[in-house]
């Protein structure tokens, strides 16, 4: 039986409705009432582990999940062996810098060394400051980063920015952008190497259907 990790929250209805176009009807995990966490589809052909999305690579890396749907940035900060297969185009956000709108900043570069940045996104924090050959004091926070700036705790913060919103709403602006992040297909690379076919064919109607809902919008 091949088994799909996916991620709870903003990434699972659409993921859903992506794997429907592959024959796979996971809409089940949909069900606001809902507990259980591991879910086969009715016709058997496949189960879904329901994770957190920072949880999404790891289960695909050790091999419980064949497959797996996932942010890019999460893929960029934990670096586990997963597989890209493909580029599913949702949840789409950017990682960026922020600070106080009243701070004067308007790039990245003009932080002064040493100071100190708050993110729960350490790995790709240190990864873009060192190419800035900028050191600064990493704050990692489970939480609401925001906090960082607004409390004095921080100078910056390195988040996840979709519309903006909750920075504008706390008196923060983003500065500068890491990357932009959607949704990807992940796999498990020994399972794909030994694959007799099942899942590449999942994976290919799924980048079918990928490419189908692109050409639509």
């Amino acid at each position: 039986m091949i088994t799909v990790a996916l991620a709870k929250g903003a990434l699972l209805k659409q993921s859903v409705a992506r794997f429907a176009a592959a024959g796979l009807d996971f809409s089940a995990v949909l069900d606001p009432d809902n507990r259980q966490l591991m879910l086969p589809t009715p016709c058997g052909r496949a189960r879904a582990l329901l994770v957190r999305n920072g949880d999404v690579p790891t289960y695909v890396s050790y091999g419980q999940a064949q497959l797996g749907v996932v942010g890019y940035d999460v893929l960029k900060e934990h670096q586990l062996p997963v597989a890209q297969l493909v580029d599913l185009g949702f949840g789409g956000c950017r990682m960026a810098v922020a600070v106080k709108d009243s701070s004067g900043y308007t790039r990245a570069a003009e932080l002064p060394p040493h100071c100190r940045v708050a993110s729960k996104f350490t790995h790709c924090a240190r990864e873009f400051f060192d190419a800035l050959d900028l050191p600064v004091e990493l704050v990692h926070l489970n939480g609401s980063v925001e906090l960082g700036p607004i409390t004095g705790m921080s100078e910056a913060i390195v988040d996840l920015v979709a519309t903006g919103r909750t920075l504008r709403d706390n008196g923060l602006v983003a500065i500068e952008d890491l990357f932009q992040s959607t949704a990807r297909l992940v796999g498990h690379p020994l399972s794909m190497r030994l694959d007799n076919g099942d899942l590449s064919s999942i994976v290919e109607a799924v980048r079918l259907a990928t490419t189908t809902v692109g050409v639509a919008t």
